[in-house]
């Protein structure tokens, strides 16, 4: 009997509070006037002296004060990403002289073979006319580590945008992103992980 005259006591605390609340509201809005503003404080404290009381209120999820109900919180999706990298540019890809990764054209095994790649059997026996007993291009320049038919070479040599998309089904929206990082792949397993060619590339992407 002791806690529901208790709870019954701390509810009408908490209509007091909510009745006083809405009358200072409504003179406020009526007379906004010195006096009457000086009346508002000492009710102002009267009101903050009850919620102190009612502030243990069990039940309540959503307390409305003047009819108006307390904003929501913002997710995590909606707040800003400006700063800590939220506005980081997509790194555009081209290619770095002095590297030639691509050109060993027998990379082993973790990569896909001629015929997995292509289509054309034409392309296929183009493409393995082309590699050297080492494995390297034969039309790959090892002293000055350039492409002696560059101009003219073959379409599944130029990193492009309509080629990622012919060879690898790589939309355009995502070619730079998909020729970046198939650049690091093929220079870590040439050169190694902490070469300095891996080294020079991603710096030229940063620059």
């Amino acid at each position: 009997m002791s806690n529901e005259s208790e709870i019954k006591g701390l509810k009408c605390k908490f209509e007091n509070v909510y009745y006083y609340f809405n009358i200072v509201i409504c003179y406020s809005q009526s007379y906004p006037c010195y006096s009457f503003r000086k009346k508002k404080r000492k009710k102002k404290k009267k009101i903050l002296s009850m919620l102190a009381h009612t502030a243990a209120l069990p039940s309540f999820s959503i307390v409305r004060m003047g009819g108006r109900a307390r904003p929501a919180k913002r997710s995590q999706s909606q707040r800003s990403n400006a700063g800590f990298g939220g506005g980081r540019k997509e790194q555009l890809w081209h290619c770095v002289e002095g590297c030639g990764a691509c050109c060993k054209l027998n990379k082993g095994p973790s990569f896909a073979t001629p015929d997995e790649i292509f289509d054309d059997p034409s392309d296929v026996q183009l493409y393995r006319s082309m590699v050297g007993p080492d494995g390297w291009c034969i039309h790959y320049e090892k002293s000055t580590r350039r492409c002696s038919i560059y101009s003219e070479r073959p379409y599944f040599c130029r990193v492009e945008p309509d080629v990622f998309e012919t060879l690898y089904g790589i939309s355009k929206k995502k070619f730079n992103k998909e020729a970046c990082s198939s650049c690091r792949d093929t220079i870590k397993a040439i050169y190694g992980p902490h070469s300095k060619e891996l080294d020079n590339f991603n710096c030229a992407l940063r620059s």
